[in-house]
C-alpha cells in the first residue's frame, strides 16, 4: 500500500506519461487521460487485487475502463505498476505496438477491448455476476448512452454489491459541456433512482478517492461519482474542449512538461 504522498508521486510520474505519448506520431486523448490519473492510480495502487506477474490470476479483480479513449492513462499506470515495461510506452500508436489508442486484450491487465461507449457497465455486471469484485469507469458523457442505464437497472435489481461503477465527471465531451448537449443532473438523483449507494468525491484527492472506494459495501452497486478537471494539471487546457486530444510538438511538449514538474513542486496535482 502506498501513503497519500507516494500516490501523488506516482500520479505524477503518470502524467509525464500521458504527455509523451501525446508527443508521439498520433497523439493522444490528452484532457480526459489526465483527468483521470488519480483514480486509476488509487484504483491500481490502493484497492484492486491484482498481481503484475499473474495478470491473468483467476482470482483477481477486474477493472474495466469503458471510457477506453482514456488509454493511455491506463497505459501509464499499468507501466509504473508493473504490469507491462515503462520503456515499452515509447512505442504507443507506432507501426507494430500493442498499445493502441483504445486498449486491447494483448496488453497485460486489460481485461477486454473497450471504447465503443455505453458497454463497459453491461461487461461489469457479467463479471459481478460470475462473482468477481468488478470496477468500471465510464466518463460522463458516455452516460448520455441508454445502455448504460439498462445496466444500471439490472445491477441494482440483481443486487450486485460487488460492482462499483467510477464516473469521471469532468463536465465536458468533445463536442461541449455535457449539461449544454444532453444534459445529466442531477446525476447522484439518477443512481440513486436506479437504486444504487452514491458517493461523490474529489477526483483528484487520493485519500478522498480511496475512502469512496473502500467504505463498506451497502449490499448493492456503488457508484463514485469523480468531481475531475478535464486537461488537469496543464492550466492552459484544464477545463476546455481543445485539451479532448492534442498531438504535441516538441515545444509544446517541452513546456507541458516544465508546467507539469513546476506544480509537482508546489505540491498541487
Amino acid at each position: 500500500m502506498e501513503p497519500a504522498r507516494d500516490l501523488r508521486e506516482t500520479a505524477h510520474r503518470v502524467r509525464e506519461h500521458i504527455v509523451d505519448m501525446c508527443a508521439g506520431p498520433e497523439g493522444g486523448h490528452l484532457g480526459g487521460s489526465l483527468s483521470l490519473t488519480e483514480i486509476l492510480t488509487v484504483l491500481y495502487f490502493q484497492v484492486l487485487r491484482v498481481d503484475p506477474r499473474r495478470p491473468d490470476d483467476p482470482g483477481r479483480d477486474i477493472l474495466l475502463l469503458s471510457k477506453g479513449h482514456g488509454a493511455i492513462c491506463l497505459y501509464a499506470v499499468l507501466a509504473e505498476r508493473g504490469f507491462l515495461p515503462v520503456e515499452e510506452l515509447a512505442t504507443y500508436a507506432r507501426a507494430g505496438s500493442r498499445l493502441m489508442g483504445h486498449p486491447i486484450r494483448a496488453v497485460p491487465g486489460v481485461e477486454m477491448p473497450t471504447g465503443s461507449l455505453g458497454h463497459g457497465l453491461a461487461l461489469g455486471n457479467g463479471f459481478a455476476l460470475a462473482g468477481r469484485r468488478c470496477f468500471v469507469v465510464l466518463g460522463d458523457g458516455e452516460l448520455q448512452e441508454g445502455s448504460v442505464w439498462e445496466a444500471a437497472g439490472v445491477a441494482a435489481g440483481l443486487g450486485l454489491g460487488n460492482l462499483t461503477a467510477v464516473v469521471d465527471r469532468n463536465t465536458l465531451q468533445l463536442t461541449g459541456p455535457t449539461e449544454e448537449r444532453v444534459p445529466l443532473e442531477p446525476l447522484a438523483g439518477r443512481w440513486r433512482a436506479f437504486g444504487w449507494e452514491v458517493r461523490e468525491c474529489d477526483g483528484h484527492d487520493p485519500a478522498a478517492l480511496l475512502a469512496a472506494f473502500t467504505e463498506p459495501s451497502p449490499g448493492r452497486p456503488v457508484a463514485v461519482i469523480a468531481h475531475t478537471v478535464k486537461g488537469r494539471g496543464l492550466p492552459a487546457l484544464e477545463g476546455t474542449v481543445r485539451a479532448h486530444y492534442a498531438n504535441l510538438g516538441e515545444r509544446q511538449h517541452q513546456r507541458a512538461l516544465a508546467v507539469l514538474r513546476a506544480r509537482h513542486k508546489r505540491g498541487a496535482p
